[in-house]
């Protein structure tokens, strides 16, 4: 007889709502939380440890505390960026000098 237990973690979704990612510029970052789960099977039974809130952008993958952007909210304008590859132009810029594409 086989027994396949252990703790995996799941991250869950806090927010519908994106945000602006401080990294890329595209508002593609939630609010989320990383929740451990005792498995059997690899099927979620039971919650063991419920994490931190965290934000982390889908399209960077980078992650920051959300307590960082509540306090760079109330900074200087940020410089726009590029849709596409997410560098910074300035504001005169119709076209991305780096990967070509229109504003």
């Amino acid at each position: 007889m086989f027994l396949i237990a252990g703790i995996q973690p799941k991250i869950k979704k806090l927010e519908d709502t994106p945000r602006q990612c401080p990294s890329c510029g595209q508002f593609q970052a939630y609010r989320k939380r990383m929740d451990h789960y005792l498995s059997l099977f690899f099927i979620p039974l039971l919650k063991v440890k419920t994490g931190q809130p965290f934000i982390l952008c889908d399209r960077c993958a980078r992650t920051e505390s959300p307590e960082s952007l509540d306090r760079s909210a109330g900074s200087a304008p940020r410089k726009p960026r590029c849709s596409d590859c997410g560098r910074s132009l300035k504001p005169e810029f119709s076209f991305c000098p780096f990967c070509g594409t229109a504003r």
